[in-house]
């Protein structure tokens, strides 16, 4: 089993930054890939940015230019770095990662969401 630890959510007002932490622990043997969703009330979880491995990113049309994601591959971490929000950007953000378990000779893919953590824009 995997864990995805979340932080750094919060309130910050238009056109400030926040900046989002997530740790993966377990028995762990790669991560594939990481990434960053979010989710409103009544709405479908969409997809924010994700990064591989090799550091190959995608992002959301409507972050592109103000969010950015890197990940520590040594530390198993993922950080989105968001500039320039806006009240739409209200939601709660969910981790992400992909990858493989180990356990001796067993190995196992894996899918592991955080718990998601709120991010506030105030106009």
């Amino acid at each position: 089993q995997v864990e995805l630890a979340e932080s750094g959510g919060g309130l910050v007002q238009a056109g400030g930054s926040l900046r989002l932490s997530c740790a993966a622990s377990g028995s762990i043997f790669s991560i594939n890939v990481m990434g960053w969703y979010r989710q409103g009330p009544g709405k479908q979880r969409e997809l924010v940015a994700v990064i591989t491995s090799g550091g190959s990113t995608n992002y959301a049309d409507s972050v592109k230019g103000r969010f950015t994601i890197s990940r520590d591959n040594a530390k198993n971490a993922v950080y989105l770095q968001m500039n320039s929000l806006n009240p739409r950007d209200t939601d709660v953000y969910y981790c992400n990662a992909h990858g493989v378990t180990k356990s001796g000779t067993y190995s196992q893919s894996f899918v592991s969401w955080g718990q998601g953590t709120q991010v506030t824009v105030s106009s």
